[in-house]
């Protein structure tokens, strides 16, 4: 029960193989490496618009209108123009209008313009200042139904 059992004869080095990876187009395709969002600086004055499909940070100035995917604005941020992006993030100021699905203004945020959201959260302290417009999704519209001629029996015969 207790034995001391024998040692099994010694071997050359171990040697370790990695496991066999399955190479896939489908799954290289989808594992893209990160995106890191991009930043303005807060010595960085931009005179014109932004666009991209990214992430954004504005801790520096953009006079111009913003379009990305997600915008953040720090509390040295500094936006004068509209802003249009999936999820908008305001520690900062924007002058102008905000088009997003969600859109939180943190306690240090200055709004001067509309907002069209889908979302919206503000925090105490939070300056707004203009109109909170909810998106309407548009209700799904059915195929028009065509409008059939009567049957050539039915119209009416002449005399």
């Amino acid at each position: 029960m207790f034995s001391k059992q024998t040692k099994a004869p010694a071997r050359g080095p171990t040697k370790i193989e990695p496991l066999p990876t399955p190479v896939s187009t489908v799954d290289s395709a989808r594992k893209s490496p990160p995106k890191v969002a991009s930043l303005i600086s807060a010595d960085i004055t931009i005179e014109g618009g932004v666009t991209g499909d990214g992430e954004l940070q504005i801790d520096g100035v953009v006079r111009g209108d913003v379009r990305v995917g997600r915008l953040t604005v720090g509390e040295t941020g500094h936006v004068e123009g509209s802003v249009y992006a999936e999820v908008v993030e305001v520690r900062g100021r924007v002058v102008g209008s905000i088009t997003s699905k969600q859109v939180r203004l943190y306690g240090t945020s200055y709004i001067d313009g509309d907002i069209t959201h889908e979302q919206l959260a503000m925090e105490t302290g939070a300056f707004f200042q203009g109109r909170s417009l909810k998106f309407q999704r548009p209700a799904p519209q059915a195929a028009p139904t065509p409008v059939l001629a009567p049957p050539i029996e039915a119209q009416a015969k002449p005399a």
